[in-house]
């Protein structure tokens, strides 16, 4: 487990602390849930009544009628047969998380109502994840779910499940065309720049660019590094060139490679120009497949790759996540960013979008440095509410990287715009950690805690990593403006 928040909600010790007073473990566990509600000078009879009845519970069952008294007695509308049971006295094994990890040990259930503390709070946790993870609002979730009767609840929470069982028996895709891994960088905008013939010269620009810099220096003998490296300080005022030589700077086979004559130049280029033309047919035709099943698409894999090694580590890394066994079992289909390419950067970017608005959850790999077009697809993904993970480099710098994510940056937490949830990414440094999320999400395994700071916020967090995945605000007038009036249409 990394970065676990050390907090006492999230470790449980309200409930776990069995030295303190049941009456004093009891008023902890409300001021957690219900923050500031024992304070006030006016509920000090109210207050007292309450805890009088719940210090009895253990003798003495809370069931739904005196549950239901005690809400009113606060002037809090009740709750149906149905609500009270599906929350406080009953499992569900169709529930889109496992009800069975919020608590540890999950608490004996008792058929006549609320006998325990453990219990009480068991149903609260619950009901909170819920609010939290579906409707970004706790009072605004109990007003939409509180009248529902137990079968319509059991509906309303199967349906937020992923199909994980279609998942595992659906078919394989068809095969996609195998690109080589050091081929992989050809299949860039940058590769095609390069490479692409010119329609004046037939000749690719690199091959343009080299050949006028070996006539300036008089032919003979020389090292394509040297002519690369001539090359830049010629095409100082023209970023395009300048891009283009800047790419091939990492190609050691190409520089360190000696010719004599301007046929071995264009020789030794037109043979990289056929590499790179064998690549990227074979990601146009990738592209049309991934297009074929866009309609089943579980995971969109973002990430902005430059350099030759960016794409060698990324398609690594990428093989290595979803060839995990727990991964393997649901056939995902997902988008691998070095398998593919389209005829231009137009096309490229609505291609894109399409993916993460049709795929299930979405898979960043952060990098060294920052990409709008990338940082664009995560905004994208959090606003639709899709699960959003961010791998970022199992380095020093990736951890800083990490924490930026996790802390700081500004899309680290997006609204839903459907129904304004607060939604969060989960951002972790592991490769094993990233697939055992992807694994989670989709076999609906996913762990959360849920943190009540003494502040008034609640945060849920993703428990492998201590994400921030849903926020409620401590501010009554933001909250109560922002969802009483969030739906408004002018």
């Amino acid at each position: 487990m990394e970065n676990q928040p050390q907090n006492s909600a999230i470790q449980h010790q309200a409930s776990g602390n069995n030295e303190k007073p049941i009456r004093e473990r009891i008023a902890e566990t409300l001021e957690f849930f219900f923050p500031g509600a024992l304070n006030g000078p006016s509920t000090t009879e109210e207050v007292q009544f309450i805890l009088d009845r719940l210090v009895k519970m253990d003798i003495q069952a809370i069931h739904v009628t005196h549950f239901n008294q005690l809400l009113h007695y606060v002037h809090q509308a009740g709750v149906t047969p149905g609500f009270f049971r599906y929350y406080f006295m009953s499992e569900q094994d169709k529930h889109p998380y496992p009800v069975d990890q919020i608590m540890d040990p999950t608490p004996g259930l008792d058929e006549k109502g609320i006998s325990s503390l453990e219990q009480l709070e068991w149903g609260l946790r619950r009901f909170y994840t819920d609010a939290l993870l579906y409707f970004g609002n706790i009072r605004t979730a109990y007003r939409y779910l509180r009248t529902m009767s137990y079968e319509d609840l059991v509906e309303f929470f199967s349906e937020q499940r992923f199909d994980s069982e279609f998942a595992r028996s659906r078919g394989y895709v068809l095969a996609f065309q195998k690109i080589p891994i050091d081929d992989r960088y050809l299949i860039s905008e940058i590769a095609c720049k390069t490479y692409a013939s010119e329609s004046n010269s037939g000749k690719s620009t690199l091959e343009e660019i080299l050949l006028k810099t070996y006539q300036a220096r008089g032919r003979g003998k020389a090292a394509i590094k040297a002519l690369v490296g001539e090359s830049k300080i010629e095409a100082i005022h023209d970023p395009q060139n300048q891009l283009v030589l800047e790419f091939v700077s990492d190609d050691i086979e190409l520089l360190d490679t000696e010719i004599e004559n301007e046929a071995q130049l264009h020789d030794v280029v037109s043979g990289k120009v056929m590499t790179f033309e064998k690549a990227r047919r074979s990601a146009l035709e990738n592209t049309k497949l991934y297009l074929s099943i866009v309609n089943e698409l579980d995971v969109y894999v973002a990430t902005s790759m430059r350099r030759r090694d960016d794409f060698r580590n990324m398609a690594r890394d990428c093989e290595y996540i979803f060839k995990q066994q727990g991964l393997r079992r649901f056939r995902l289909r997902y988008f691998d960013p070095t398998m593919s390419a389209a005829e231009n950067h137009e096309d490229k970017g609505l291609i894109e979008c399409l993916m993460v608005k049709c795929a299930k959850a979405l898979l960043y790999f952060a990098g060294d440095k920052d990409s709008f077009g990338k940082d664009a697809e995560v905004a994208m993904a959090l606003s639709l509410g899709r699960p959003v993970v961010i791998l970022c480099p199992d380095d020093a710098n990736g951890e800083t990287r990490m924490k930026f994510f996790r802390d700081v940056h500004p899309l680290g937490r997006l609204i839903r715009f459907e129904n304004g949830v607060a939604c969060g990414a989960i951002v972790t440094q592991k490769r094993d950690v990233a697939a055992k999320l992807l694994e989670r999400i989709f076999d609906n395994g996913m762990e959360y805690d849920i943190e009540q700071n003494g502040d008034g916020y609640f945060r849920l967090r993703e428990r492998l990593t201590g994400s921030v995945v849903r926020l409620q605000t401590n501010s009554e007038i933001v909250r109560e403006s922002f969802f009483n009036y969030y739906h408004n249409i002018p």
